[in-house]
């Protein structure tokens, strides 16, 4: 029963259990019930995620428990992915507003905004990064706060995705330093030139968004889905992005589980598929020289999904 509950410790020991007998899907952020649990619960008291292990047996109120309690149950109930109940995500180690405005900020470049972009960028000098299809504006905002001498454009064609990059610009204190700008991919930016273009686009085939969790029914579609092989996105933004890079510039985009028909549809082009912590993650870096050098084959296979 939850009048046994008293501690810190328990309501997370509580909310992982509960999860874990509902069946929840866990990856908005998280890929466990324990780290969900602790999320709710230290938001709810207001305190850190990184809090010592010291303060686990401390009591929470009664107002505290019914408020723990009520988020346990509508995570339960609606599915509703932790960061839109609790109004915040986690991100390269910084935190951002989120809410269904955009997807809940999930990728795993921010390891390489985290590293620096090292050693990928070791021997590049970057003083302008774009962040196409920027959501929630977190890979952009990491990267102006990692990196404090770049300036750095977020780009995306949802106004209300726009509308929350810019609440999050606000609360990072970047705005000298960042634009938010709306635009179909590239479409709005003619003439711009960047050193470094990142990009988490839609990535999602028809048949996958349509066997998605409950959880993944909150967020918006537009960010999701990209066609019958999931790359309508990718393709178009290989086609154009030699247009919008420095000479020794260099694109890096993450496609998930889309990289194998990536492959099988331009396998002539020199990917770069980035190895992380926990492995491939489906995500590329190539040269601007190697769009540039199979410019026709990007082309052909961008116009053929017309």
């Amino acid at each position: 029963m939850t009048a046994d509950l008293a501690t810190i410790v328990d309501f997370i020991r509580y909310g992982a259990s509960r999860f874990g007998a509902a069946g929840l899907t866990f990856g908005h952020s998280y890929d466990n019930a324990l780290d969900e649990a602790t999320h709710l619960v230290l938001h709810v008291l207001h305190l850190p995620p990184d809090l010592s292990p010291a303060y686990g047996q401390a009591r929470l109120t009664a107002e505290e428990r019914r408020d723990v309690l009520a988020l346990i149950e509508r995570r339960i109930v609606e599915r509703t992915p932790v960061a839109y109940l609790t109004g915040e995500a986690w991100f390269a180690d910084l935190k951002f507003k989120s809410d269904p405005r955009a997807l809940v900020p999930r990728s795993p470049i921010a390891e390489m905004i985290r590293r620096g972009f090292s050693p990928w960028l070791d021997d590049r000098e970057v003083g302008r990064a774009l962040d196409l299809c920027t959501g929630s504006g977190c890979i952009g905002i990491a990267m102006a706060v990692h990196h404090p001498d770049w300036a750095v454009d977020l780009v995306d064609i949802s106004r209300d995705a726009l509308a929350l990059a810019g609440e999050n610009i606000a609360f990072h204190h970047v705005g000298p330093r960042v634009r938010a700008l709306q635009s179909d991919l590239f479409a709005g930016i003619a003439g711009e030139r960047y050193d470094l273009i990142v990009s988490n686009p839609p990535y999602v085939t028809r048949q996958e968004f349509a066997e998605l969790p409950a959880e993944y029914a909150h967020e918006p579609e537009l960010g999701l889905t990209a066609g019958e092989d999931g790359l309508d996105f990718a393709v178009r933004i290989l086609a154009e992005a030699a247009d919008h890079l420095t000479e020794d510039g260099v694109l890096i985009v993450e496609v998930g589980e889309s990289e194998h028909a990536l492959v099988a549809l331009l396998p002539q082009l020199p990917f770069n598929w980035i190895e992380f912590d926990v492995g491939a993650m489906g995500v590329f870096l190539i040269d601007r020289a190697d769009l540039v050098e199979h410019a026709d084959a990007i082309a052909a296979a961008a116009a053929a999904r017309r």
